[in-house]
C-alpha cells in the first residue's frame, strides 16, 4: 500500500480494477477545505487517458509491472508473436494491447513487453525506428524550398507525412510516439 504522497510520473497503480500509470500529477492545497491530488492516468490495457482527483493521504495499491525485452517474430490473424530474449519462450499478444504502435513493428525488432502477474498487458516500442519508404509520389527538383509534405507508406504499412524531397527506397528515422518523420537515416 502506498499513499498519494508517493505519487510520481510513471508509477503504476491498481485503480477501478485496472492497471494505470500516472502521466502527470499536481498536489493542490486550497485555502478552504482539504488538500487533494489531481492526476492524469493512462490505462495500460486500453491506452485511454483520464483525469482523476485523489484526497491527500488516500491509500492506493501499487501494481508491480515488469519490463522485459522481447523480439518481434511474426503476425498471425489478430495477434503478434514475440520471443523472450533470455528464455526463448514465445508469447502471442493481441493487436488491441499493442495500440497504435503496431504499425511500426518490424520483424526482428526488440521491444519492451510490460508484464503484470506474468501476463502481458502492453508493449513499448523504441522511441525511434528506421524504416524504408515503399510507396510515395516522386520528388521534383526544387521541392525542398516549399516546405510542403506528402504521405509516404513505409515497409511496415505505416503512413507518415514526409517532406517533398523524400523518394521510394529512402530510409527514414520516424518517431513512434507522434507518427512523425524526423530525418533520413544513414
Amino acid at each position: 500500500m502506498a499513499s498519494t504522497a508517493d505519487f510520481r510520473n510513471g508509477l503504476t497503480i491498481l485503480f477501478n480494477g485496472d492497471i494505470w500509470t500516472i502521466v502527470e500529477f499536481q498536489h493542490v492545497k486550497p485555502g478552504k477545505g482539504g488538500a487533494f491530488v489531481r492526476t492524469k492516468l493512462k490505462n495500460l490495457k486500453t491506452g485511454k487517458v483520464v483525469d482523476n482527483t485523489f484526497r491527500a493521504g488516500e491509500k492506493i495499491d501499487v501494481a508491480r509491472v515488469e519490463r522485459r525485452t522481447f523480439q518481434y517474430l511474426y503476425q498471425d490473424a489478430n495477434e503478434r508473436t514475440f520471443m523472450d530474449q533470455e528464455t526463448f519462450e514465445q508469447i502471442a499478444i493481441a493487436d488491441e494491447l499493442l495500440g497504435d504502435g503496431v504499425d511500426f513493428l518490424k520483424e526482428g525488432m526488440d521491444v519492451d513487453v510490460l508484464l503484470h502477474a506474468e501476463l502481458p498487458i502492453g508493449v513499448e516500442l523504441p522511441n525511434f525506428v528506421e524504416l524504408v519508404v515503399t510507396e510515395t509520389d516522386p520528388g521534383l527538383r526544387g521541392d525542398t524550398a516549399t516546405g510542403g509534405t506528402k504521405p509516404a507508406k513505409l515497409e511496415t504499412g505505416a503512413v507518415v507525412q514526409v517532406p517533398l524531397f523524400i523518394n521510394e527506397g529512402d530510409k527514414l528515422r520516424v518517431d513512434t510516439r507522434t507518427y512523425t518523420y524526423m530525418e533520413r537515416a544513414k
